[in-house]
């Protein structure tokens, strides 16, 4: 175990000590590849530095009370990183390659998991990007798929805990029948305007309507919104949100606990009557909203200073499911070190 202080991590990038890579050309994969090396060796005329032709997933693996290192629902990873693949035309990345990929830079890098107590994990970055040289926008005919491991500490600083949003207008994050069902770098380099002037304002987050009409909740920065209302779990459903393998995971965890869930366009108005509202993604896992402030139109929601009881028990479920202290009856988590 490497001597870090555990418990004060932030949520960043720190070397580890290998990294996994394989390569496709001449219309196949090759074999896994273990690397020490933190840099790639790339042609200037890539596809992904000229026509954004990179993908990328982000997982975790949680050291648990039990001694195992658990993974959760790498498959569903590496279904939305092949969805994407189709979406912008690179080579679908196959799901025994992923996860083989996965299990073996954790093992490699297992010394850099968190302790249990700690409250950290191990962050867990598959990248897909277009090597081959081109000038002219077409598909790259080369591509190289590297997966590297970060210790990180909670995305928000606090953990769990209550943080305010507000709705930025002026920019969009995608559009409709665009990129936004897909995790492309594209659509968090169109987030990071929206997102300084959210921190600048002392906001945890930008929070987005939709491109088209703006009278539709979209997601909370980078991740998907959920409200909870009447014993109901509430989310978007929209053209251009990034399906959220958290959020899929509430939804299924909300109706084993009783709740009716309810995935449909939300009016704006419909905010002011959510009991509880959050943020959910890998990085977070839920980040609960205190209050959602509209500058345009002076409205304020209120949520409550703290996690409410059904984003609090919510939380504990998810999270006790990916330590293995809860019951795993969906058959979600992978042990990959006993």
């Amino acid at each position: 175990m490497k001597e870090l202080d555990w418990a004060n991590l932030s949520f960043g990038y720190i070397k580890t000590d290998y990294n996994v890579r394989c390569y496709y050309r001449n219309g196949k994969w090759g074999e896994m590849e273990v690397s020490s090396d933190e840099y790639l060796k790339l042609h200037m005329a890539a596809t992904c530095l000229h026509y954004g032709q990179e993908a990328f997933e982000g997982l975790k693996a949680y050291r648990c009370p039990d001694g195992k290192v658990r993974v959760f629902r790498m498959d569903e990873n590496a279904a939305r990183l092949q969805n994407t693949c189709r979406g912008i035309l690179m080579p679908e990345v196959p799901t025994e390659l992923f996860e083989e990929m996965v299990k073996k830079v954790v093992r490699l890098n297992q010394e850099w998991i968190p302790t249990y107590e700690s409250g950290a994990t191990l962050y867990i970055r598959p990248l897909l990007i277009g090597t081959g040289a081109q000038v002219g926008v077409h598909p790259s005919k080369e591509y190289c798929f590297l997966i590297f491991v970060t210790p990180v500490g909670p995305y928000f600083k606090g953990g769990f805990a209550s943080n305010p949003y507000v709705i930025i207008r002026d920019y969009d994050r995608a559009a409709p029948l665009g990129t936004g069902i897909y995790k492309v770098g594209g659509n968090y380099a169109a987030s990071l305007k929206a997102n300084q002037i959210a921190h600048a304002k002392g906001y945890a987050s930008e929070f987005y309507l939709d491109s088209k009409e703006k009278k539709y909740v979209d997601e909370c920065g980078a991740a998907n919104f959920f409200g909870i209302k009447n014993n109901t779990y509430v989310t978007p459903k929209s053209s251009s949100i990034l399906p959220s393998i958290t959020n899929k995971s509430l939804m299924q965890i909300a109706e084993d606990l009783g709740l009716k869930v309810e995935r449909r366009p939300i009016p704006e108005d419909e905010l002011e009557t959510f009991e509880e509202a959050g943020a959910c993604g890998t990085a977070a896992v839920i980040s609960p909203i205190s209050h959602l402030d509209d500058l345009d139109t002076g409205k304020q929601y209120n949520y409550g200073t703290k996690p409410g009881p059904w984003s609090t028990k919510l939380y504990e479920t998810l999270r006790g499911i990916q330590y293995g202290t809860i019951e795993d009856k969906h058959g979600w988590t992978t042990v990959v070190i006993d």
